[in-house]
């Protein structure tokens, strides 16, 4: 795959047109209009980047070759239409690709899994999945797997986090009777007997497969067919979770209040720790909903609350009268100096102008001046709200309907 700072040098030789011997040979016509259709091509269907890609990749630019990777068939059918008559060898791949061969689903198989933005340790925390999460699997790069998340997000995860399945062996995990972890924080153990070895850690929301049952314990399986025992006071069946989530205001919050005090980190999404929108996610997960990853991804989905006045400002006064509780507020870092600041923090309303949200710790604050708990630089960026209790929106997705959690 062709490095960041390669091709934004490339791209900067091309444009001053300095080119130096190394790319003696490249057509920088042909090179500016395929990154320039690209663009275009993301714009038209890829125009958020964490849930579809468009991408130049592996290409041999130097001898005018090149590689477009694309989530999406309709952007390759349209820049194989915009490309055509370019004197160049493209080559199109829609992923996922050959290099995972049968292996295009999997399973995640840590109790969380850390996902980056790119392959490596060192890269920057994307998001998290949790133990029993299928994903699809669309490349794989060295010892990194290319996933994608139920919610949609695309990001980078070790191979030894996921495991990864053929058709027909993800056929067999889809039909095995499971269970759902209930408890914060716990471990499963090689023993039905709490003095055993442990085999994990495990935290709400992993899922496993049930073998059988034991006296006081749950025999289970992961994904890589380890097989340990739970206690049954910390897991209930899947099936039986799925059908008593029901999605109220109180519920969300009850879920919600479970994580105060958890530390914010960036990408979390499990107890471990979350972050502002790991926070929300999880909040309406543990109720039996999906729904976006990312604040500015959340702040498209469900219904509009109005919670501005006439100088498009928020105002206490309205936001107090239309807001529910568990309704999501948004905030915008740097409004005062951009109107059309991009949103950056997402949090829950509780009632009574407090919210509770992921900031340094997961915790309450007020938009009332007056209150002991009032957080002046959150309230003054609060630009939207939206309400998924009783919303249409198919953005917002039960877990019941979703093919990654059910047959």
């Amino acid at each position: 795959m062709i490095s960041k700072h390669k091709y934004h040098y490339l791209t900067a030789l091309l444009l001053t047109g300095c080119l130096n011997n190394s790319f003696a040979q490249v057509d920088s016509t042909a090179y500016k209009k395929i990154v320039g259709k690209i663009n275009t091509t993301k714009t038209l269907y890829a125009p958020d980047k964490r849930i579809k890609i468009v991408e130049l990749s592996n290409s041999d630019i130097a001898n005018n070759n090149y590689t477009i990777l694309s989530t999406e068939k309709e952007a390759i059918d349209y820049l194989k239409n915009e490309l055509s008559p370019l004197n160049s060898s493209i080559t199109y791949f829609l992923l996922p690709d050959t290099s995972v061969a049968q292996h295009t689903q999997g399973v995640i198989n840590l109790s969380v899994a850390n996902m980056r933005t790119r392959p490596g340790h060192d890269a920057e925390m994307a998001t998290q999945s949790l133990l029993g999460t299928q994903v699809d699997i669309l490349q794989k790069i060295k010892g990194e797997y290319r996933v994608r998340t139920p919610e949609g997000y695309i990001s980078y995860v070790p191979t030894a986090s996921v495991k990864a399945f053929t058709p027909t062996e993800m056929e067999k995990w889809k039909n095995a009777k499971k269970i759902i972890y209930t408890t914060d924080f716990g471990k499963s153990y090689s023993k039905p007997d709490k003095n055993s070895i442990r085999v994990s850690d495990l935290v709400y929301g992993n899922i496993l497969a049930l073998q059988k049952e034991t006296k006081g314990f749950y025999e289970v399986a992961y994904p890589d067919g380890r097989i340990a025992f739970i206690p049954k006071d910390e897991a209930i069946a899947l099936d039986k979770w799925i059908d008593t989530r029901q999605l109220t205001a109180d519920n969300v919050l009850s879920s919600a209040y479970t994580m105060l005090g958890l530390p914010y980190l960036w990408g979390g999404t499990s107890v471990k720790g979350v972050d502002c929108s790991g926070f929300t996610k999880t909040s309406y997960y543990m109720n039996g909903y999906i729904i976006p990853r990312d604040a500015s991804q959340q702040v498209l989905v469900g219904d509009k609350i109005e919670i501005l006045g006439p100088d498009g400002n928020f105002d206490p006064e309205i936001a107090l009268q239309n807001l529910k509780p568990a309704d999501l507020l948004f905030f915008a870092g740097g409004k005062a100096n951009n109107p059309n600041a991009r949103v950056t923090h997402v949090a829950l309303y509780i009632g009574n102008g407090e919210f509770i949200h992921s900031a340094g710790t997961v915790r309450i604050n007020s938009m009332l001046k007056s209150a002991p708990n009032y957080d002046d630089f959150q309230t003054r960026t609060v630009v939207a709200a939206r309400r998924y209790i009783g919303s249409n929106d198919q953005a917002v997705e039960k877990v019941k309907d979703s093919s990654y959690y059910t047959k």
